[in-house]
């Protein structure tokens, strides 16, 4: 049997909600009053009904159960399903408001009908995947493929579903594409006999007439045709696919925050991150200058040449650390703890990181964002730019930052070994980038400065 239960799981968990959203309503009515008369009353059956319409609109504006086999994931699943539970809170609090009904019903029970149903659905959701993963590991409700190609991709895609036994994939066998077409009929006949789901066409070892031909054979015997370009070498670059009419077209991304509403954010989140601190931290900024005054002679602000985005030198500023003649002294890099060239002060400064609090300007200029991968002098930018050309190009598509991941992991790089390791960090940035992240490296970097672990 081809296509073994398909669709049928998207289908139990959308129903096994629905009976769990008024299973927890009842129980909670029942944990509430410790009886049952009076729930098939007026308001409560008509909060019911309504729960279970804005429900269904829900899930279906949110597309919360549109789902295969390969991206049914437990993570996934639970996000969008408290997703949907919280629009769905905000819509049943925003009707109970607007229609003046609120006093008529217990807030006990509507708190608990949420609760029960969050934590029964996960509980659900847990045991299906646990079951399906000993299910198809079992060797029951798999699906039968075959793989077109026999190089490096076709390679991969075997090592995919051999890796992940609880997919319920079972390989079938590779086809050379020399010769298809004297091949084209046997492959027909093992689809015919082993009842073959899935044909995989590595497209990199196939022409345009083969592709027609195992499309067409696909049709004939209702087996679905999963075609796989060779998209290896560019994928760590994010490449997206879009529909210009009928024809798909990849766009690879050369540049990260490229798109409109990417630079929006990150931009406005930096402004206004940027204005908070420094209005908040006006007394900090306030003291710092005073310290740095009183206990050693010279400016209070250090200006130095970084390079930013695309290479492009621009002023960074800090808070002086070191001593006015600190150049004379010929040191590239920092000594540590050490370091004759330190001031008192600076040494504070530089283990709390508030040195670096001046550079919000730069942020408020637009040189530098909040989170980003360190601004370097241009003696580091010459030294990456021969140990890891290709990386560290992609590194300078990004305005730095004051802090970064690659800092908070690896710290002040003096060499070339721990500038690459830091520079690692910076690129997995890039590729996993939201403001939920940045907000979670700030609050790392809080960490830092408060325990004095600073560079």
């Amino acid at each position: 049997m081809k296509n073994h239960y398909q669709g049928l799981l998207p289908k139990a968990h959308l129903w096994a909600d629905v009976g769990l959203l008024n299973f927890s309503f009842f129980a909670a009515y029942l944990f509430r009053f410790e009886h049952w008369s009076g729930i098939f009353q007026h308001p409560y059956i008509n909060l019911l009904l309504v729960a279970n319409l804005v429900w269904i609109f829900i899930i279906h504006v949110f597309k919360t159960y549109l789902f295969t086999r390969l991206s049914y994931h437990f993570n996934t699943q639970l996000s969008k399903f408290l997703k949907a539970v919280s629009v769905h809170c905000a819509i049943m609090i925003s009707f109970l408001y607007l229609t003046k009904q609120g006093e008529d019903y217990s807030r006990y029970q509507f708190l608990m009908t949420y609760g029960l149903f969050i934590v029964t659905t996960t509980a659900f959701r847990a045991a299906t995947i646990l079951f399906l993963k000993v299910y198809r590991q079992a060797g029951y409700n798999y699906n039968r493929y075959v793989i077109l190609g026999k190089g490096d991709l076709a390679s991969l895609i075997r090592e995919f579903y051999n890796e992940r036994k609880e997919l319920g994939y079972r390989f079938y066998g590779m086809f050379e594409m020399d010769g298809l077409s004297n091949k084209l009929e046997s492959l027909e006949a093992m689809v015919k006999e082993k009842k073959l789901d899935y044909i995989y066409c590595c497209l990199s070892e196939m022409d345009d007439e083969q592709v027609q031909d195992v499309i067409r054979m696909g049709e004939r015997q209702r087996t679905q045709i999963r075609l796989v370009p060779d998209f290896r070498g560019f994928m760590t670059n994010m490449a997206t696919i879009e529909y210009h009419d009928m024809y798909p077209i990849i766009q690879v991304n050369t540049k990260p925050f490229s798109s409109f509403n990417e630079q929006t954010l990150k931009r406005t989140f930096d402004l206004v991150f940027s204005v908070i601190v420094m209005i908040l931290g006006a007394p900090i900024f306030f003291a710092v200058w005073a310290a740095i005054k009183i206990t050693s002679p010279g400016p209070v602000f250090f200006k130095q040449q970084r390079s930013g985005r695309w290479g492009e030198m621009f002023y960074i500023y800090k808070f002086r650390s070191m001593r006015v003649d600190a150049d004379k002294m010929g040191l590239q890099h920092s000594q540590g703890d050490h370091d004759p060239r330190i001031t008192s002060i600076g040494r504070i400064l530089r283990k709390s990181r508030l040195d670096e609090l001046p550079q919000f300007i730069n942020v408020l200029k637009g040189e530098m964002s909040v989170v980003g991968p360190r601004p370097l002098f241009k003696y580091d930018v010459d030294m990456l730019m021969e140990a890891a050309p290709h990386d560290f190009q992609r590194l300078l598509t990004v305005k730095p930052g004051i802090t970064s991941i690659g800092q908070i992991n690896v710290g002040y790089a003096d060499t070339v070994a721990k500038n690459v390791e830091r520079l690692k960090y910076d690129l997995q940035y890039l590729k996993t980038y939201s403001v939920l992240d940045d907000v979670l490296l700030i609050f790392r970097t809080v960490q830092v400065m408060v325990l004095g672990r600073g560079q």
